[in-house]
């Protein structure tokens, strides 16, 4: 099995930062690509940032939120400066996984980690 695991979520006032963290354990072969989705109340989830070939980020987060990866790791960062009350949402990374079992791509979702933004 994989197992995605998030951390680093948390209560911040509006501009200030947090970095978000997330490790892949398990029966992995190989990671494509890793990134970042959001999903706030009443709304669908949305892409923040992926990091497969160059970095791709939403517009809404272009120039405050950083996504990086440590290869060696398995796992993929979120730092996020200038937070805005509308950055408040649940935090799920993901990962596209070759298993060793299987030699197949498979993508797998974190739990997913909270963050709230506000005075």
């Amino acid at each position: 099995q994989v197992q995605l695991v998030e951390s680093g979520g948390g209560l911040v006032q509006p501009g200030g930062s947090l970095r978000l963290s997330c490790a892949a354990s398990g029966s992995i072969f190989s990671i494509s690509a890793m990134g970042w989705y959001r999903q706030a109340p009443g709304k669908q989830r949305e892409l923040v940032a992926t990091s497969g070939g160059s970095p791709n980020y939403a517009d809404s987060v272009k120039g405050r939120f950083t996504i990086s990866r440590d290869n060696a790791k398995g796992t993929v960062y979120l730092q996020m400066n200038s937070l805005k009350p509308e950055d408040t949402a649940v935090y799920y990374c993901n990962a596209d996984v070759v298993r060793v079992s299987t030699g197949r791509e498979f993508r797998y979702w974190g739990q997913g980690t909270q963050v709230t933004v506000s005075s």
